[in-house]
């Protein structure tokens, strides 16, 4: 049998392997986590295999495409003890949080639980 005739597999003619920068791949799967955003959708706007962008939604939520600086690190020092929580929420809390979303502001007067704030935050990322 001749095999000279026989097609080779391999590239395809004219197209070349993109090799996406960090920062290309973050922005590409932030894309897809936008609500109501198709993976597929997305990953053919930007001439990509939808299986490589779900490979890199992965490598995002572990963290590993780099970080962005839509959001501030927050953390929460020297929480209180249930005891102490007892006896501060006998005593009326002052103050305001203020929270910039793109809908709108959010803002908290008074005294906030810090279990439901943690809920809140964590729901927001």
């Amino acid at each position: 049998m001749d095999t000279s005739e026989q097609p080779v597999q391999g590239r395809v003619p004219g197209r070349k392997n993109v090799w996406r920068t960090k920062a290309e791949r973050r922005a590409i799967v932030e894309e897809t986590l936008v609500p109501g955003a198709s993976v597929s959708r997305v990953a053919r706007r930007h001439d990509v295999n939808a299986n490589q962008v779900f490979r890199w939604r992965k490598l995002y939520s572990e963290g590993q495409l780099g970080t962005t600086t839509n959001f501030l690190p927050v953390k929460i020092a020297n929480e209180p003890t249930l005891e102490a929580r007892k006896e501060n929420d006998l005593l009326p809390g002052s103050g305001t949080m203020e929270i910039q979303l793109c809908k709108g502001t959010l803002r908290i007067f008074g005294s906030v639980d810090v279990l439901m704030l943690r809920a809140v935050i964590e729901s927001l990322v």
